[in-house]
């Protein structure tokens, strides 16, 4: 286990190393074990961000004679990717029910003045995308009032957002050539 070195780092008043010290030191470690927890390293990547976010807001609250920095922000990870399992528990029961109601929901799916490539496209996208593009392109909602319906940072919507548009981008560019 490696602690914190105050002498390397710039400190605070209080002897303590600063924020930004501790999580240049620790990225990798908190990264590392949130990829070997997710086996997704897109994923490992939002919650590594979504934990540096909250570890900031609290850094006040970080006491080194308490536990190391190491240790501190390894408990927030793994609060933070045990709140996105069980979000991620609950989005993914709505769907199945949602899907077990009406089974050809999709099937039906018609959006006025699209394409029917776009409309393929967009059907060919998880729910969870095609949620996060309909928040934020179509009813043209922010990033932060996105992240509070959603239960996520603004960081980790706009993280989403993009990767579904690039899906929906390579969905059609596919489409096109075939």
């Amino acid at each position: 286990m490696h602690a914190v070195s105050i002498g390397a780092a710039p400190s605070t008043e209080r002897g303590a190393p600063s924020f930004a010290a501790v999580a240049e030191e620790l990225l990798d470690d908190v990264y590392g074990y949130l990829l070997y927890l997710t086996k997704n390293w897109a994923l490992a990547e939002d919650l590594t961000g979504e934990t540096f976010e909250t570890a900031l807001r609290r850094w006040r609250t970080f006491d080194p004679h308490r536990g190391t920095a190491r240790t501190w922000l390894l408990a927030i990870a793994r609060s933070t990717a045990l709140d996105w399992f069980r979000a991620d528990a609950r989005r993914r029961g709505r769907e199945e029910r949602a899907t077990a109601r009406e089974p050809r929901a999709s099937e039906g799916l018609s959006l006025e003045g699209l394409s029917p490539e776009l409309e393929e496209g967009l059907r060919a996208l998880t729910a969870a995308e095609r949620e996060v593009i309909a928040l934020r392109v179509v009813l043209e909602l922010d990033g932060e009032e996105t992240g509070r319906l959603l239960g996520v940072s603004p960081t980790a919507v706009s993280t989403r957002l993009h990767r579904a548009l690039g899906k929906l981008e390579e969905r059609m560019r596919h489409d096109r050539v075939a």
